[in-house]
């Protein structure tokens, strides 16, 4: 008689460190599940911002090459909406000196765009070592938080080796291990 109340409350302490390790696996899921929906977004947000800035510096690009092409070509002839523009203005201006502080204007336009897209550049590669580190650091944290279920789970004294629920054959548990989703950052060259 003894001996079957002994078992019996071993038997209710192993049930009751079964749900304990149940609760802590399905908080940590729990907690998975909340750092994937923050990656997400953070990465969904970093998307738009790196779109933006490549819209942005397309669009500075394009300027610049408006303003790089040359007035008039090699062969002699200027484009025909370009060459009536330019020389609309150069009939306008009255002087030498109007001539000369027109060009001054054309060149630190010039030189304000190639800063302008200078700086572009150096925020859209800030923006990608940014997205690295944050995607870096997320995948770390993930790790970590796996490594420290997976080891609560495994120093129990209650489970052992072979009866260790894992996160492959937590299907069978009737439970579902989350899949991990990593959007890729990658983002195709308009070469």
């Amino acid at each position: 008689m003894n001996q079957e109340v002994k078992w019996l409350a071993e038997i209710k302490l192993l049930q009751q460190k079964v749900m304990a390790a149940e609760q802590e696996r399905d908080q940590a899921y729990a907690s998975a599940a909340n750092w994937r929906n923050l990656y997400e977004t953070e990465a969904k947000q970093r998307r738009l911002e790196a779109n933006l800035a490549r819209q942005a510096l397309d669009s500075v690009k394009a300027e610049l090459q408006v303003l790089r092409e040359p007035l008039i070509s090699p062969s002699g002839n200027c484009p025909a909406d370009r060459s009536t523009t330019v020389a609309t203005e150069v009939a306008q201006l009255g002087s030498i000196a109007e001539l000369q502080a027109r060009l001054m204007q054309a060149l630190m336009e010039c030189d304000r765009l190639s800063r302008s897209l200078r700086a572009e550049q150096a925020a859209h590669t800030e923006t990608r070592r940014d997205l690295t580190t944050a995607l870096g650091d997320a995948i770390d944290q993930m790790n970590q938080e796996r490594s420290v279920h997976n080891t609560g789970l495994a120093s129990s004294p209650a489970n052992s080796p072979t009866n260790t629920p894992t996160v492959t054959d937590a299907t069978s548990l009737g439970t579902r291990s989350p899949e991990l989703k990593i959007p890729s950052f990658e983002q195709p060259h308009p070469d």
